[in-house]
């Protein structure tokens, strides 16, 4: 009787030839920052238009969330000049990068506006830390439409404007974005990297870096909550919504968009329908809140328990 909607991440635009086949329900998640990186020089407003249009052709009437350039970092461009960073995962990316780089950021968000070809438009802001980010990367998108409509395009006829939560520091400043915000995207690739100072590519710490933990849970679950009491709607991507397990307790933990790789559907699809999520869920609080052990083998032996199909090899 619980609804759980499960759409794909994309990056291109052939990603989307197999939404079908796939099953997912749209595209929670549309990384723009791939146009950028694939090319020696900065596409221009009209390729970017371009690409825009065949994904939201691709999609077929299916809701699909442009994520605005998450550049910096490991995804440097190749013609831009900049200084060596010691930390460059916490660095001069992202949102921070987009706002000081404010030609290139409006002329992405001009075409977004222009392929949407007065249809609607739903776009979101990565790795937003404080409230003024988003606020004034929300100023520069309504500018950006106010002129679209001088020069005679139509402006989106539902716009809908999000805020990826990636570092932890936004899950304490929801209630100052909740006004402008129509929806908020939990990254968790990023989000658990940061929250447990452990990079998880990196094999000497890896380990450290799990979500079916308790702080994890417990963070996941203030987030989850909070934006409940807000009315924001949330949902939530990243490669660990792609493994059944995981997606069971973040499920569980009330969230009920997620998106994933394409791979991830159909396993995590199978995963849901088994489970009967009343009765998991109390079991699942009841042992968050008396056992000290390794929470990940308490759940999944909870899992085995009460027949959730997980796809274990």
């Amino acid at each position: 009787g619980t609804d759980i909607i499960l759409m794909r991440n994309a990056g291109l635009r052939l990603d989307l030839d197999y939404l079908d086949t796939t099953g997912a329900e749209g595209v929670g998640l549309f990384r723009t920052e791939f146009q950028f990186l694939v090319s020696d020089t900065l596409p221009r407003v009209d390729e970017q238009i371009a690409l825009y249009e065949r994904v939201i052709a691709s999609a077929a009437g299916r809701p699909v969330l442009f994520r605005t350039v998450d550049l910096g970092g490991d995804k440097v461009l190749p013609n831009l000049n900049r200084q060596r960073e010691e930390n460059p995962a916490l660095g001069w990316r992202s949102i921070r990068f987009a706002l000081d780089s404010q030609g290139l950021f409006r002329r992405q968000l001009r075409a977004l506006i222009r392929a949407a070809r007065g249809g609607p438009l739903a776009l979101m802001f990565p790795m937003v830390t404080t409230p003024d980010e988003f606020i004034d990367a929300r100023a520069l998108l309504m500018k950006e439409i106010e002129w679209s409509e001088s020069q005679g395009f139509a402006p989106p006829s539902d716009l809908s404007v999000g805020v990826m939560l990636e570092a932890p520091a936004l899950a304490y400043s929801l209630d100052e974005i909740a006004e402008g915000a129509d929806f908020v995207s939990i990254g968790t690739n990023d989000l658990m990297q940061f929250f447990f100072a452990a990079d998880r590519m990196s094999p000497q710490v890896s380990t450290r870096y799990d979500l079916i933990s308790r702080p994890a849970i417990r963070f996941l679950r203030y987030v989850s909550e909070t934006c409940d009491g807000l009315d924001l709607p949330v949902s939530i991507c990243g490669e660990a919504t792609a493994e059944p397990l995981e997606a069971l307790c973040l499920i569980t933990l009330g969230f009920r968009r997620l998106s994933m790789p394409a791979g991830g559907i159909g396993p995590v699809k199978k995963m849901v329908r088994s489970v009967n999520l009343e009765a998991f869920k109390t079991a699942f609080f009841d042992r968050f809140q008396t056992s000290n052990g390794s929470f990940r083998n308490e759940v999944l032996a909870l899992a085995r328990d009460h027949g959730v199909e997980l796809n274990e090899s």
